[in-house]
Order: structure tokens, then sequence, then C-alpha cells
């Protein structure tokens, strides 16, 4: 393509968002405006309305992706301070008005709990790559796998779901790619086994997230509202959480091994296998391993025993690393700060609903005890199975958890499980959707190696992805049925 034809492509880009933005904007102003009476909710308040406004203004921002995710709540959090909060411009109280929000509440989304552990986790991960832990282990894994191709598959398929229990799956889709290149080597340039190994990866990535709290955005965004004092308060740990999901994440890979198998097979039946990298030795390697240790530990046992909880143990891999000198400031460039600016967007959203009364009232005024449980439970997982193929899991899970946790609470759960079946139903569900190369990094990654072309994308994700749904929410109904969780 020519500089001049890229250009334009690149100017009618920029067009199409700016006008995408400005159509938002108006949709906006006018769900902002309309007469109160037009919502069906009795005793609407002027500053639910805006509430509304800002989460019509959220969801449309999110599905045209016309700004970036990151900026998308950036804007949320600062149209909430100035117009529905006690220091909005020009807001009187009066009558109508409503209760306004706290301003220090809505901007202490940023330091939520949860976001101390998921940025335990990229500490953990930067770390980790640093010291050249993650090599150590992954050549340490691998090893007992053999020099069985389709062993070798099984190999990269476990040691990516386990990293990316604990490390952000796109970092964990780059590192484990880099490992494949001697590997690739091995085998025919024209066979099936490099797009199998390559599609194990971003599969891997997907569904290893859903093992643990941290393992991806979505799980945090779902544990937040179950665990929430003044919400539902389950009380579910981080062992907890494990002793379900960890199980189910290995059955799914070795699901997938055979469909990836199926869709492509080798025609080698051997491969000699060599991980190369950097292992740096020396005292702040030892600290990291140690650390690792202590931490997973911390996590894993109960509250009830160590006396302390899961987000004030995220604090020590980021205290013992900034002070022992493994993490510098330099490194903090590293994490991905705009996930975590989603992240709060979503929390501030919900907060919005919950702080203004705007989640009583519509629970008053809409009658959701009136609704099949099965039917919230299959549309919520297909629409955000649908949505998270398209745009962020982070975004979609941020969008629907605020609402399902309404919705949840005017409902009888008890058929299908309970309000967390639902909850942790869309965290499953934001993990399973990897159809395309725009589903999630990982698949991104994968496919700009040029090994995978996106029908072998859309096949084998679609089938991994849709039977990962249905055996995750079996499980759900399940612990949900013997009260497992909370």
């Amino acid at each position: 393509m020519s500089e001049k034809n890229s250009n334009a492509l690149t100017n009618h880009i920029e067009m199409k968002k700016i006008w995408e933005l400005l159509a938002i904007i108006v949709i906006t102003a006018i769900v902002w405006n309309l007469p109160n009476s037009s919502f069906g909710i009795d005793g609407l308040t002027v500053v639910q309305q805006r509430i509304i406004a800002i989460f019509v203004f959220a969801t449309l921002s999110w599905l045209t992706e016309c700004i970036p995710a990151w900026a998308i709540s950036l804007a949320i959090m600062t149209i909430m301070c100035t117009t529905v909060s006690e220091n909005s411009f020009g807001f009187f109280k009066g009558e109508g008005i409503g209760d306004l929000l706290k301003a220090k509440e809505i901007m202490a989304s940023f330091a939520d709990p949860i976001i101390m552990l998921f940025l335990a986790g990229f500490i953990l991960a930067i770390a980790a790559s640093k010291s050249g832990l993650d090599t150590l282990l992954a050549r340490s894994m691998i090893r007992p796998f053999g020099k069985k191709s389709e062993n070798v598959l099984l190999g990269f398929l476990m040691i990516t779901g386990i990293f990316s229990m604990f490390i952000s799956n796109t970092a964990t889709a780059a590192l484990m790619l880099t490992f494949l290149t001697p590997v690739f080597a091995a085998l025919p340039a024209n066979g099936k086994g490099r797009i199998a190994l390559t599609m194990s990866i971003p599969i891997a990535a997907n569904l290893g997230g859903m093992g643990t709290p941290i393992g991806t955005p979505p799980n945090m965004i779902a544990l937040k509202y179950l665990n929430d004092p003044a919400g539902l308060d389950m009380h579910i740990g981080f062992g907890q959480w494990m002793i379900f999901m960890v199980p189910l994440v290995i059955i799914l890979l070795l699901i997938s091994w055979r469909v990836i198998l199926y869709f492509f097979p080798f025609s080698k039946k051997n491969i000699d296998l060599e991980i190369n990298g950097e292992i740096h030795k020396g005292w702040r390697m030892w600290v990291v391993i140690a650390t690792f240790i202590i931490t997973i530990l911390l996590w894993v046992i109960p509250k009830e025993i160590t006396g302390i909880d899961t987000n004030t143990v995220s604090m020590i891999p980021m205290g013992l690393f900034a002070i022992t000198g493994v993490i510098t400031a330099k490194d903090l460039q590293q994490i991905d700060w705009a996930v975590i600016w989603m992240v709060a967007g979503g929390f501030a959203l919900g907060l919005g609903m919950n702080g203004s009364g705007l989640a009583d009232a519509a629970i008053e005024s809409i009658p959701f005890g009136e609704w099949s449980p099965i039917l919230v439970l299959v549309i919520s997982g297909l629409v955000c199975y649908f949505l998270s193929n398209f745009i962020s899991n982070t975004a979609t899970a941020a969008l629907l958890v605020p609402i399902l946790a309404v919705v949840c609470r005017a409902m009888d759960l008890n058929s299908i499980g309970g309000t967390s079946t639902v909850l942790i139903g869309i965290a499953i569900a934001a993990s399973t959707a990897m159809c395309l190369p725009i589903s999630t990094p990982p698949n991104a990654i994968a496919y700009s190696t040029g090994l995978v072309e996106q029908k072998d994308m859309l096949k084998t994700g679609l089938t991994c992805g849709l039977i990962s749904i249905a055996l995750g929410y079996v499980l759900l109904f399940i612990i949900g049925e013997l009260h497992l969780f909370g």
C-alpha cells in the first residue's frame, strides 16, 4: 500500500471515530435530558438519570472503540465527579435531585483493594521475567512431557495455562510464543504442527486465566461484587476459587488438546525440544522465588488461619520487590495501566448505580422477580460471550456485572445455584470468547505470527470456547446447588 493510500485510510478511520463519538455524545445528551417519566422507574432522581446516561455513554463507547478503553473509564469518572457528586458544577440540592455521590469515593475506585490484587499480578510477572524465573520454570516443566509431538503440544498447553493463572495472559502468550521458535525449526514448514502449537498458546492463555482470581480482570470484577461487604458478602477466598476452577481449567486444557490435534494433526511424530532464555543467578533470584512461594501460599491458605486477607497479601510482593531492588521505577512502566484504568472505570459505574440508589429504584420498579433464572443465566452468558469476541472482555464484564448484581438481588436464584452462578458465569464466558484475532490480546499475538489464518482461529476458538462455557456453567450450577461458595 502506498503512503498516500495509507494516509487516506488513516484519515478515514479517524473521521469515522470522530463521527461515532459525536453520535454517542448526542445520544447521551438525549438520555441525560429526557423527562424522568420516560424510564419507567418510579421516583427517578436527576442523579440517577445522569448515571443512566453515563452508563449509555460507556456502553456505546466501549462497543464502538471510538476512543481508547482506558480513556472511556477516565471520562466516566470525570463526568461522575463533575456532575453527580457533591462537588459538581452548579449542582445545587433541591427537590428531585436525589443523593449526591462523594467525589472521594468515586476517585477511590482507582485504589480499590481488587486493583491492588491486580497490581500484584503484574509485579509478580515483571519480577519473573526480569529474573528469568519464567524461563527456568518453562524449561523445567516442559521436560517431563518428552519428545513426542502430541505430548509436547500438551506440555505447552499446560504450562501456558498455569502461567496464565498468575501472569497476565498477554505476557504469557508473548513469552510462550518465543519458546516455540526453536521448536518450529524441527517441524516441516508445510505441516499442521506449527499451526497446532501456535494455536495452543492463545487458547491456553485465555482458559488458564479462569484458574485464579488474578488470572484475568473479569474474575476480579465478579469477585468484587460477590465479596462486597455492603452487597453479597460471600467471602470467596483465593484458595476457595482455585479449588474449583483449577480442576476445570485442567479438564478444559485436556479437551482443547484433543480438539487442536483433531483439526491440526502432526505429520512429524517427535520433536527435539530446546527452550532458550537468560536466567539471572544471584540473591535477587532467590528473593523472587521465595516471594512467589510466600505470596501464593498466603493467597491459598484461608484468612481464618493466617489472619491476613487476599488483598492485603498482594502488598507483600510489591513491598519486598521494591525494597530489595528487584523492581525499579523503570519496571513500573511495563504495567498495563490501561487495563487497570478500565477496571477502575467499571467499579465507578457500579458505585454510581448503588450509591445513587438507582439499583434499588430499578429493583422496585422492574419486575425482575418474575423473570426466569435460567433465562437470565443463558442470556447473560451468551451476551457476554458475543460481546467479548468483539470488544475487551474486561469492558464487557465491567458493563454486565454491575447490572446483573442488581438483577440478582431481586430474584430467587436457588434453582440455578445462586448469584455466584450468574456473576462468575460472566467471568467464564468472557474468558472463553476467543473466536477472532481481535477477541483477546493472546489471539492477536498468535495471529501476528502469520502461522495462523482467521478460519483456523475461528473453528478452534469456537469449538473450545463453546465446550468450555458449557462445562463452566455446569460446574457453577453444581457448586451453587451444594452451597460450596459463601
